[in-house]
């Protein structure tokens, strides 16, 4: 009995050494994680491109902004301008967006000046009579003229071509008589930019250019020739009588005008002229030998010319097919010339006449 006794507490002491040393149950496997979903992924966001930018309206004869864009293929208004030294101060030049300016007989030079608006101009004057070689630059322009009298040769070339002019006329003209206490008759025919545009209201001129008639030149901020000469003062002899001086300013970026020795003052405003633009065309000029001494002056075909911009210089050439064509004007190596955006000055000259710079 002992012995059973013995052989029961060794098996009971065994079977608690077994627990103790290795009888630990079996740790439960962790679970399976989640499968991770991958989102679907996004497609790359549309970009829309920009918009092509609204061409700018701008006033075709300088570039500048138009307040009005209803008016951007409205004909401008050109006006035949005295130059006698005795008929000085001019009035209204300062905002003619063109000025075209020719030798006309003995020496003595004529302008044209060309307003796009001419609402905003006050008094314009004095007026004189027109020449063949203004009358060619008008109708390039597709623009309504505003003259007193005329050549023969003018007069029966705005005849014959059904011109739009109109000659002295007291419903757009007047005569200053404060003038003519101290100069001529003829150097006392004025006008302003008002009566000028209530004349054309009244009336059924056209007023728009005609179908497919576009402007040549297109204008930039900056036009400085980049491989110019430099031409800060520019000296261009019409005749022994008129000689044009145009001086750089660099704090306006205007050539600033002089003329018999004296700056080229705007009436109305007491200020001189100025201009981002200078162009000097040459061309073929001889007198018609008639009794009064009128050049002729040829317009239609190409020539040779300088282009004056930001105080530099270049040689271009200028084009003019026909009568009814507008001047244009190229580089040397043929390429369209753009203008800076403002006004334009326009010296034509004979092949021989003086022109330097320096």
């Amino acid at each position: 009995m002992w012995k059973r006794f013995i052989c029961g507490l060794l098996t009971f002491l065994m079977l608690l050494s077994c627990v103790a040393c290795g009888g630990k149950p079996a740790p439960e496997p962790e679970p399976e994680p989640d499968p991770v979903v991958e989102p679907d992924p996004k497609p790359d966001p549309v970009v829309e491109p920009d918009p092509e930018p609204e061409p700018a309206i701008v006033n075709p004869l300088t570039g500048e902004p138009l307040d009005d864009p209803s008016l951007v293929n409205r004909r401008p208004i050109a006006v035949m301008l005295n130059n006698h030294r005795e008929a000085m101060p001019q009035h209204g030049v300062s905002q003619a967006d063109m000025i075209f300016e020719f030798n006309v007989e003995g020496g003595i030079t004529r302008m044209v000046g060309f307003f796009f608006d001419p609402t905003k101009v006050g008094v314009i004057g004095s007026i004189r009579s027109a020449r063949a070689c203004f009358v060619e630059t008008v109708l390039g322009m597709d623009a309504i003229y505003f003259h007193c009298g005329g050549s023969t040769e003018a007069d029966n070339m705005m005849y014959n071509l059904d011109m739009a002019h109109i000659d002295e006329n007291y419903e757009a003209y007047w005569r200053d008589y404060g003038r003519y206490e101290t100069r001529a008759w003829e150097h006392t025919l004025m006008t302003s930019g008002e009566s000028l545009a209530n004349y054309l209201d009244a009336r059924d001129y056209r007023r728009d250019h005609y179908d497919g008639y576009s402007y040549p030149i297109q204008y930039v901020e900056d036009a400085t020739p980049q491989n110019g000469e430099t031409a800060n003062d520019v000296y261009v002899t019409f005749s022994n009588y008129k000689t044009g001086v145009f001086s750089y300013d660099a704090d306006t970026g205007l050539y600033m005008i002089s003329q018999y020795g004296e700056p080229y003052i705007d009436g109305n405003t007491y200020e001189q002229v100025g201009v981002p633009n200078l162009l000097v065309l040459r061309t073929t000029v001889y007198n018609s030998g008639d009794s009064s001494g009128h050049m002729v002056i040829d317009l239609q075909g190409s020539d040779s010319g300088m282009y004056f911009c930001g105080g530099k210089a270049e040689p271009i050439t200028w084009s003019k097919e026909t009568m009814y064509d507008p001047f244009t004007y190229y580089h040397a190596d043929g390429t369209p010339l753009d203008l800076q955006v403002g006004h334009t000055y326009v010296c034509v000259i004979a092949h021989d006449a003086g022109l330097s710079y320096e």
